[in-house]
């Protein structure tokens, strides 16, 4: 086990080297002077001069890289343009917003959505199952953002059951807080829901057609027996890879529902930078989303063992 674990662990650090790699070159890539944009247009040569050398940018760009990932790894992501603020602080902040909102989604897509495929699948091509891909292939086909405007729109300013603009901290107004979100966490379980229910449906199709299944049809086990003991489990393996990979996507494209919802989350921070051209918190927020993407997934990897029987450790 310990040896599967640090396979997994080692096979991780080239793909977080690469990935800074990128975040470093794409920054760089952005035309603008950070030191002038700091400093403002008025500022004199000598002043930009001193700027640029404090922000090391009369180094290499080698060098320069390497003075970066020697920061970050000392939790140094530098100080925001526009107002001076500390990056890591600020991005964690926003990173809190986002997380909570995801994780709750996904996990109420996960329990709603896994047992409702398996049932699909196990009653395939009755009542049950055709309601089940019809409104999974309807899901999918709706924007997420549009879908929140309509649920904005119908639950928000028709019955005004819920706030529409703002959000509170649970740890500000608990009560408060669930009303806040719940609308966006609404939209993201049901975009997420037909996805999560698909795969569910389908992995578990295909479990109860192999032989092992009919094996223990024979030896006399109810339906309910082979379909939750023995179909359930083999089935769930790529349900939970997929759930991984939705993790992290929603991480880092939640923006636009952050900005329908006008949630303080970090992808709405990520849009801002960009408009305003703060390069340090834009690459904090972009290192943080891509890490937390590959962390997401090296979890899931670690775990399949315990989804998937069939896999070795």
């Amino acid at each position: 086990m310990a040896r599967f674990i640090w396979q997994r662990l080692l096979m991780a650090v080239p793909t977080l080297f690469l990935i800074s790699i990128l975040v470093f070159a794409l920054i760089r890539l952005i035309p603008g002077d950070p030191a002038l944009l700091m400093l403002g247009d008025m500022a004199d040569a000598k002043t930009l001069a001193d700027m640029r050398v404090s922000l090391g940018l009369d180094h290499s760009i080698v060098a320069q890289y390497f003075i970066w990932v020697k920061h970050v790894l000392t939790g140094d992501l530098g100080y925001s343009i526009t107002n001076n603020e500390a990056v890591l602080p600020l991005i964690f902040q926003r990173f809190g917003v986002s997380a909570q909102i995801v994780l709750i989604s996904v996990l109420l897509a996960s329990v709603i959505a896994i047992p409702m495929g398996v049932l699909a699948a196990w009653k395939q091509n009755s009542s049950l199952d055709l309601g089940l891909v019809i409104s999974t292939t309807l899901l999918l086909s709706i924007p997420s953002f549009w879908l929140g405007l309509v649920l904005l729109y119908f639950f928000g300013i028709r019955l005004g059951w819920l706030p529409v603009v703002g959000y509170v901290s649970f740890s500000d107004n608990f009560g408060m807080a669930l009303k806040f979100i719940a609308l966006p966490v609404i939209t993201l379980t049901l975009v997420e829901f037909g996805s999560i229910a698909r795969m569910a449906r389908a992995s578990t199709i295909e479990v109860l057609r192999l032989e092992y299944i009919a094996h223990a049809r024979a030896k006399g086990l109810s339906e309910t027996a082979v379909l939750w003991r023995h179909a359930l489990r083999n089935a769930c393996a790529p349900t939970w890879t997929l759930v991984g990979l939705i993790l992290g996507n929603l991480l880092g494209g939640i923006a636009v529902l952050e900005t329908v919802f006008t949630l303080p989350g970090i992808g709405r921070l990520m849009v801002d930078s960009i408009f305003s051209r703060d390069y340090p918190v834009l690459q904090g927020c972009l290192l943080l989303i891509t890490g937390v993407y590959v962390i997401v997934n090296l979890v899931v990897d670690l775990l399949y063992p315990i989804f998937d029987p069939r896999v070795k450790i």
